[in-house]
């Protein structure tokens, strides 16, 4: 296994329940991922398992951080869309992929190519998706790195080489025309991988497959996936579908547990209106759509679980964000983003709703969430016809899909609020129940300002329990992509205007900036390569949110390319 053991000291602890079962190799990869702050290395998504979104390394500081400046580039070939990962770093070697689920090892110190792999795609169907061809990240362990594929496919490549290791087909992408774009998590002897879906008449699994042979283990169902689930779905209408767990979850050791976020049942906008419970196209709560989950990894057996909004109507699904991972008053807790612009706050034992409070201003869809149970209060249900006031905030969500950081150095959390809202039109149409390829909405719509001014968005710091604000940084255009905070007490911020920010963490005091000339749509990290940190960051533009910003706030984004990318590393001046 490739990752070290350095890890083992100060994380010892957080371990105790790995090295009873497991074998003394994998324990220090789980000593790594069960850490607060990634430190040398970026080993996952989330940068470890508490998805914190925060780098240990405080080489770059606010002392020194006017210095950064461009170390080295990396362009990767055919960037439609841009780049939407987030790299992962181990040993001093950077690996990111791009669309078409290309995959890079770059030397971490200077960029050069160590290998680079490029799967073959079924072409045909990937011009008929409408989420391709990008890829939104990677995972490594057991000796191989893993890559999901918008046809329906996970791959194993051997991490030094590149070499393809196995390559097992999960989904009929054909008859679906959906596949996956997320990240896979590794877990023990899994790699686990949740599929697209919230717009499909299909029911959204989430896969278990052994790291080492590819073989699937198991495959949980986000619609219906039980009997008590099914029954919250009038008569067949399970399957019209949607669900799928498009963004990788986290995972609790303590309790053995992946928490992963569920998108929205389909169609997106169901006409039933108040009397959605018994008609509609899709009456009942339809579990376990919308929802965030908690499955034995070994097994894919659901544990419990905490539907955020039960009946989305509104496409506000819970894919979106980290689930960070923190312990406050003896309790055990963890901290989650809903696409609606509310964040939710659960005991990690059971999932039981601790608090809920709102990122961001421009919220109508509900009057509020109960703070102590999650039940939503004043819903606002929509029936056929248009939607009048316009619904806030707008398909892009008050949160998107990328994340936040924590940092246990201040205890505050970063993350990005969007406000903006839009007109919406509710068609009733013929329900879906066979998988095929068709977008299943319901509704046509056109995103415009909120009531209280222009479209927009923030970075808050605020106190991730309670929501309590610090301090606030406000963007003419929403930035789209991660955040990430250091133990340098900075906090760096890439926006969608192609610039990269770096704030003081205590007081959101610009300290540095950079224009990459694109947007950024991807995450960002830091990690060490030959005793030098380095902070790395997709630059590049295109999605089916940021398509929305040419109308909203033209350029620069009106003649932005959208089919260039480019990956920019930096460190300090010597």
């Amino acid at each position: 296994m490739i990752f070290h053991e350095r890890y083992l000291a100060g994380c010892a602890a957080l371990a105790v329940a790995a090295l009873v079962t497991v074998s003394p190799t994998r324990a220090q990869d789980a000593a790594a991922l069960n850490a607060e702050a990634a430190q040398n290395d970026w080993p996952t998504h989330h940068g470890t398992y508490k998805s914190y979104h925060y780098s240990g390394l405080d080489q770059i500081n606010t002392g020194n951080v006017k210095n950064l400046e461009v170390a080295w580039m990396h362009f990767p070939e055919r960037a439609t869309r841009g780049i939407q990962s987030t790299p992962l770093a181990i040993g001093g070697v950077l690996y990111y992929s791009g669309s078409y689920s290309r995959v890079y090892a770059l030397d971490g110190a200077t960029g050069k190519t160590i290998w680079a792999y490029a799967p073959e795609l079924d072409e045909e169907l990937v011009a008929k998706q409408t989420h391709s061809p990008y890829n939104r990240g990677i995972a490594i362990g057991h000796g191989n790195l893993y890559v999901g594929t918008v046809d329906g496919r996970l791959i194993a490549l051997d991490v030094k080489s590149g070499k393809q290791v196995w390559d097992t087909k999960l989904l009929d992408s054909k008859r679906m025309t959906v596949g996956f774009t997320g990240a896979p998590l590794v877990v023990k002897d899994m790699v686990i991988i949740g599929a697209q879906g919230g717009e499909w008449p299909h029911r959204g699994p989430i896969f278990g497959v052994d790291g080492k042979t590819g073989q699937k283990k198991w495959e949980f169902f986000t619609v219906a996936g039980t009997e008590e689930a099914k029954a919250t779905w009038g008569g067949d209408s399970w399957r019209t579908g949607g669900g799928g767990g498009w963004m990788p979850g986290a995972y609790d050791p303590e309790t053995n547990s992946v928490w992963w976020g569920t998108a929205n049942p389909a169609p997106l906008y169901d006409w039933g209106g108040a009397d959605w419970k018994k008609s509609g196209a899709r009456p009942g709560d339809n579990l376990y759509t919308t929802s965030v989950i908690a499955l034995d990894p070994d097994t894919g057996k659901l544990k419990f679980h905490h539907q955020e909004l039960p009946h989305d109507a509104w496409d506000f699904d819970s894919s979106v964000g980290e689930f960070v991972m923190i312990d406050r008053g003896g309790k055990k807790l963890v901290v989650h983003a809903n696409k609606g612009g509310y964040i939710f706050v659960y005991d990690r034992s059971n999932a039981k709703v601790e608090n809920v409070w709102p990122l961001v201003k421009n919220i109508n869809f509900v009057k509020s969430i109960d703070p102590k149970t999650g039940e939503l209060i004043g819903r606002r249900d929509l029936a056929e016809g248009k939607v009048d006031p316009p619904l806030c905030p707008a398909i892009m969500g008050g949160i998107s899909w990328n994340s936040g950081a924590y940092s246990p150095k201040n205890g505050l959390f970063y993350r990005i609020g969007q406000e903006w809202c839009m007109e919406l039109t509710v068609e009733k149409t013929t329900p879906i129940l066979e998988p095929m390829a068709q977008l299943n909405i319901g509704a046509t719509f056109k995103a415009v300002a909120p009531p209280d001014g222009p479209a927009r968005g923030h970075l808050s710091a605020r106190d991730p329990v309670t929501g309590a604000k610090k301090w606030e940084v406000t963007y003419p255009q929403p930035p789209l992509a991660s955040v990430l905070a250091t133990a340098g007490n900075l906090v760096f911020v890439p926006d969608s205007v192609g610039i990269v920010h770096a704030y003081n963490a205590d007081t959101g005091e610009e300290l540095w900036s950079r224009n990459n000339g694109m947007g950024h749509n991807a995450g960002i990290i830091s990690y060490m390569a030959g005793g030098k940190q380095y902070v790395a960051v997709p630059a590049g533009w295109g999605s089916l949110v940021g398509d929305e910003f040419v109308a909203l706030f033209g350029e620069p984004f009106k003649s932005m390319p959208k089919n260039t990318g480019a990956l920019v590393v930096f460190a300090l001046r010597q």
